[in-house]
Formats: C-alpha cells, sequence, structure tokens
C-alpha cells in the first residue's frame, strides 16, 4: 500500500473520516423524520471499544437536529450476560454484546472467537467482519434473536498480562490459570494452561487475588481500560492470540420501523463508527505501551515459540469446533473456509 508521510492511505481516510465529529456533523444537512430513542446496552466504561457507538449517538442526534437519539446505558441496561436476551423481549432497541459471553447461543458466530484467525489488523478484520454480519447463516441465527448484526467492536489481536513467574516457552503455560475467553480459551488448554471466561469487569479483582495467572485482552486498549497493567508483572507483545466477535446488534423490528431516511443515515454511520475504534486503539497504544513499559516486563517470543503455538492452538481447535458443527447440523467447514478467504487465505482443501 502507498504511504503518505509514514500514514497508509486507509489511516489517513480513517483520520478525515473520524474527523467529522461534534459540530461537523451538524454541518451536514439535516435529515428530517419522525422522534425516536432508542437504548443501546453496553458494559465497562466509555472506552476505545466504544467509540463506534459513541460515534454513532453524536452522528444521529446531530445529522437529525436531535430527532434520533440514543441513550447508551453502560451496565444500567444489563450485564454483558443478560443483553443478547434483553435484545430478544424487546427491552432494548440495540446491545453490543459477546459472543465468548455465551457460545452456545451463537455458535454459527463464534466462528470469530477461533484463535490465532490470519487476521493482523482491524482493518483486514473490518473487511472479514462486515462480509461475516451478510453471510446467511450468521443472519439467520441472530433472526432467532429478533436481532441484526449491524456493525464490530473490531477488537485488536489479545494479548496476556499475567503475575508471577513470566513464561519463555509453550511450556511454561502449562498449569496456568488464564483469563482467556472462547477459542483463545480452547488454544491455551492445547498448551496446558487452565482457561476460565472470567467477566471482564471482574478481570482486575482476579488478578490481583491470584484467582487468576494472566489475562487475556485485546491489546493494549482493554488492559488499560480494565487496568491490569496495575496489578500484572509481565506483558507478552507478540503471541496474537486472536480475537472475539462483538457486534452491536439492532432489534429487527426497531430497525423495521425506521423511516428509509434514518435507515441510509445508520448505513452511513457504519463506516464512521468503525473509523472511529480503529484511530482510537491506535491512539491507545501510542499511549499504553510506554506506560506499560514502565510497569511491566515484555516478553518477546521467538518465531520458533510462536510457530510451536500455533501448532498446538491453531489448526487443531479450528478442526474441533468444524466438527462440534457439523454435528449440530452447521456448516462449520464453510464457514471457516469463509473466513479465511476473506482474510485473503487460501483454506485448505
Amino acid at each position: 500500500m502507498h504511504r503518505l508521510k509514514g500514514m497508509t492511505i486507509a489511516a489517513v481516510v480513517a483520520a478525515s473520516v473520524v474527523a467529522l465529529s461534534g459540530n461537523a456533523f451538524a454541518q451536514a444537512k439535516i435529515v428530517d423524520g419522525p422522534e425516536v430513542r432508542w437504548k443501546l446496552g453496553a458494559w465497562g466504561k466509555p472506552r476505545a471499544a466504544t467509540q463506534n457507538v459513541e460515534t454513532l449517538r453524536r452522528f444521529l442526534d446531530e445529522r437529525t437536529g436531535g430527532k434520533f437519539k440514543i441513550q447508551i446505558g453502560y451496565e444500567s441496561f444489563g450485564n454483558p450476560k443478560e443483553l443478547l436476551d434483553l435484545l430478544k423481549v424487546g427491552s432494548l432497541e440495540a446491545t453490543n454484546i459477546c459472543a465468548s459471553y455465551h457460545p452456545e447461543k451463537l455458535p454459527v458466530y463464534s466462528a470469530l472467537d477461533l484463535p490465532f484467525l490470519p487476521i493482523p489488523d482491524t482493518t483486514v478484520q473490518e473487511k472479514v467482519h462486515n462480509a461475516f454480519h451478510k453471510h446467511p447463516l450468521v443472519l439467520k441465527e441472530f433472526a432467532g434473536w429478533n436481532a441484526i448484526p449491524y456493525m464490530s467492536a473490531l477488537l485488536p489481536n489479545n494479548e496476556f498480562v499475567g503475575r508471577g513467574k513470566a513464561p519463555k516457552s509453550v511450556e511454561d503455560f502449562k498449569g496456568m490459570r488464564v483469563r482467556a475467553l472462547a477459542g483463545i480459551g480452547e488454544a491455551m488448554r492445547k498448551l496446558g494452561a487452565v482457561p476460565t471466561s472470567v467477566d471482564a469487569t471482574e478481570v482486575y479483582t482476579s488478578l490481583e487475588r491470584g484467582t487468576v495467572d494472566a489475562a487475556a485482552f485485546p491489546s493494549t486498549y482493554a488492559h488499560q481500560s480494565y487496568r491490569t497493567y496495575e496489578v500484572g508483572k509481565w506483558f507478552t507483545e507478540n503471541m496474537m492470540l486472536g480475537s472475539v466477535g462483538c457486534p452491536t446488534l439492532i432489534h429487527v423490528d426497531r430497525y423495521a420501523e425506521l423511516p428509509p431516511q434514518y435507515k441510509a443515515l445508520l448505513e452511513e454511520a457504519r463506516e464512521l463508527g468503525h473509523a472511529a475504534v480503529k484511530k482510537a486503539y491506535a491512539e491507545s497504544d501510542a499511549k499504553n505501551i510506554p506506560l506499560f513499559k514502565k510497569k511491566l516486563a515484555f516478553l518477546k517470543f521467538s518465531p520458533d515459540e510462536l510457530t510451536a503455538f500455533r501448532k498446538a492452538g491453531a489448526e487443531p481447535v479450528w478442526e474441533e469446533w468444524v466438527v462440534k458443527r457439523e454435528a449440530q447440523g452447521i456448516p462449520g467447514r464453510e464457514l471457516l473456509n469463509f473466513l479465511l478467504k476473506q482474510a485473503g487465505v487460501k483454506p485448505k482443501s
């Protein structure tokens, strides 16, 4: 890709898109329509990963002259494991969720939680997630929850912050109690670790008290947001464990009720929201890495060790996921191959 003074053209475009905030939104033509009030579920606190919905909220408010307002409830509408059910029954018009909090409810969407997927950055991830959200099997699964997948949090690859003896090889993870969700947790189990799915808001206490030895979070923003660096001793800088699928969903009936001009605004806002989170992650890294280096020992694994991680924790977990989904009547192989192709990797036959 061509570069412009150290920035990719894509980054320049993203920065320009995000610059359309505050009064800049209002400078565009006001879109007239009915009064609409939505509640959108979230958790934690406003942070890099929620800049997509925060941007959506501001954009709709200003582009409609205050007629389309979204109230974002950070755990005021329910905890992370309740939000999907609350959306289904219509208690919310929209919500953030993470499939890894209840993978049994979203077996198709859990494909995004597979470890070590060849998705190196949020630009590739945006392309993959946008395509996946249009896949008929994904749409069918969310329809069962009265939901439409709207946009993604585009969470960066996970890395560990831990306490105790720092791991230097695959072997050193044996017996380690790790907070690692979904497919990442299964990958760590293959390495001999003991995974647990502690809620994000409980990780700090679990790490501080020694209930877990290490915690995987999207890096670096989530480690900063949940303050793991304050109680940790070491940080893995290049494991690239994979990500988890955390979309924003809209209730199917509430979307259907919107007039065409508001639906058009939602389409316009998606790219703005994605650009906002990507920019926020980059800004977080610029601040957090120097901060972490003052507090934590940075661990960089060799290419041989990384190959060993992936040999033990990637394809074996992918294959088990496929077999399990096929047994449920879900074309797991098709879904996995779809993701790999969207990421630019040729699947194995």
